[in-house]
């Protein structure tokens, strides 16, 4: 139960419907979608959109999206994969032949198609009430009119002048009168608008086969790009069969590889078997285990997740409770496994993740992506639309699963959720933040289930991760635990930035209710009716 005399937020209570976003305009906007009659899939899509206008370094429709969504809450799961693919002359060939070894994050070399505009048209659909032209009207207005820039968008945005720098459409839009813009300031992107108007006015072969398409190519091609206009017209997004596992009664479901949501579930079976609601939940042991099993189960990603159409991914392997058994055991407290071998780390980033459950219990986890803030650093000069990074989770190495190929999709780091019991849809969750994910998806879980907290205690709870060689830690983190850390070997820092930010809406069925939380290291909300 919340302390009421201390800084903190509520959880939302409603009985017709609940989205949760990052932005107070976007959350609005799903909101009035849904007042309107619309459905779950049409709020979602109507508030992606709103954030690609007023949080453009987290997201946009150069980027890619992942979906999980149950119908009226009950039964069958609808996974839908939205990332894009290399281009088909990228073979890791071509890059060696020019001494290129890695693809750089800032580089038209990490430019892979978008998926996005495919994927929230085909959602519509199928599954929609309305079309994308209607979606997208609610976000022209803010590239169009200009919306205030917030807090946490500014804070992040004064620290990417050098990137937006770099390129002169970039500087053009993002750095206006050669700044970045504070807090308070009406951002404007005309360009970005009327590409939206081609797309309402078109659909997707705007994008994909008209002159968006012309003008990126030929963007990319001017700067050393392999893309063609046939990789951008093939393109296309799949239905996948969302992957799981069990924990503590409950069924914790993820979009199969070529994401990384299955990496939050080695987490979850490592702790399955351990006594986590017996450890303080801001304490050392607590945050030991989950750096352990971090690190194990990345150290499995990294070496094994790929895109399935091009490599064999031991999904049943990595889920098994044998596998979690091994795993488990060698996790001591108050000593570090010395013998796990980590592999360069990939870039950090910042994601844009909602949900939304409507009044007929439709429950959609959606998560939106450039990848780094501001994707690739690379927008097209007439569209405005700035374009992801995606590529830079391949790696150049003949023989690795994960190594780039021609119309192959990366190791991608977007990864919705969402929580079942039987046939019922209880959570769809997310924990945006690019590597801290799955990380991000075992806390938020474990402080539910272990620690028995409130959606907004989950998400309001102090954080750590282990990411490249260190052991991150946010203020929150009391001292005692971080000096507990360090004697059981972890090399403990205290985070530069906060770790991630969710979104999360319970289904309480038995009293025909929606609970909702939000981020509070984000500038959003969450908003019922």
């Amino acid at each position: 139960m919340r302390d009421f005399q201390l800084p903190g937020r509520s959880t939302i209570h409603a009985c017709n419907g609940i989205a949760a976003t990052s932005h107070p305009f976007a959350t609005l906007a799903a909101i009035n979608v849904l007042q309107r009659g619309g459905n779950a899939v049409d709020a979602a899509i109507t508030a992606s959109a709103v954030l690609c206008a007023v949080e453009a370094k987290s997201t946009g429709i150069g980027g890619d999206c992942f979906i999980l969504y149950v119908p009226r809450g009950k039964g069958k799961i609808i996974g839908l994969n939205g990332s894009g693919r290399a281009p088909m002359a990228a073979t890791a060939d071509w890059y060696l032949e020019r001494g290129i070894r890695k693809i750089e994050q800032r580089n038209v070399h990490a430019i892979t198609i978008p998926g996005a505009i495919d994927a929230w048209d085909r959602m519509l659909k199928d599954h929609g009430t309305i079309a994308l032209a209607d979606c997208l009207e609610p976000a022209i207005r803010y590239c169009e009119e200009g919306a205030p820039v917030s807090p946490r968008t500014a804070s992040d945005w004064t620290g990417l002048v050098d990137v937006l720098s770099a390129d002169p459409t970039m500087r053009r839009i993002y750095l206006p009168g050669g700044k970045a813009p504070s807090v308070g300031d009406i951002h404007k992107q005309p360009e970005l608008g009327r590409t939206m108007r081609l797309i309402a006015k078109d659909g997707p072969d705007a994008f994909y086969r008209g002159e968006i398409a012309e003008d990126i190519v030929n963007h990319l091609r001017s700067l050393g790009g392999l893309h063609a206009l046939d990789d951008f017209a093939q393109h296309r997004s799949d239905y996948v069969t969302p992957i799981k596992t069990g924990y503590r009664g409950y069924d914790v479901y993820q979009i199969p590889p070529n994401g990384q949501g299955i990496t939050a579930l080695i987490m979850l079976n490592v702790f399955g078997g351990l006594p986590m609601a017996s450890y303080d939940p801001e304490g050392p042991e607590r945050l030991h285990i989950e750096a352990e099993a971090a690190r194990i189960a990345y150290h499995a990603r990294d070496r094994l997740v790929a895109d399935p159409d091009h490599a064999s991914v031991p999904v049943a392997e990595l889920l098994s409770a044998s596998f979690a058994d091994q795993q488990r055991r060698r996790i001591r407290i108050g000593k570090v496994i010395d013998d796990i071998e980590e592999g360069e780390a990939l870039p950090h980033a910042t994601t844009i993740y909602l949900c939304v459950v409507d009044k007929d219990l439709n429950a959609i986890s959606f998560i939106n992506s450039t990848f780094l803030s501001f994707g690739s650093g690379i927008a097209s000069p007439k569209t405005g639309v700035v374009l992801q990074n995606r590529g830079a989770g391949f790696v150049i190495r003949p023989g690795h699963p994960n190594c780039i190929a021609p119309a192959k999709r990366p190791l991608h780091t977007i990864i919705p959720g969402m929580v079942m019991q039987g046939e019922r849809a209880l959570m769809p969750y997310g924990v945006m933040g690019a590597q801290y994910q799955p990380t991000g998806h075992a806390h938020v879980l474990s402080n539910v289930f272990d620690y028995g907290m409130d959606l907004q205690e989950a998400l309001d709870c102090p954080r750590a991760f282990h990411y490249d060689g260190k052991l991150q830690v946010e203020r929150g983190v009391p001292a005692r635990t971080v000096e507990a850390l360090r004697g059981y070997g972890h090399k403990v820092a205290i985070a530069d930035m906060p770790l991630g930010g969710g979104q999360m809406i319970w289904l309480d069925w038995e009293r025909g209710a929606l609970i909702g939380g939000s981020e509070p290291r984000k500038d959003g909300c969450a908003l019922g009716y």
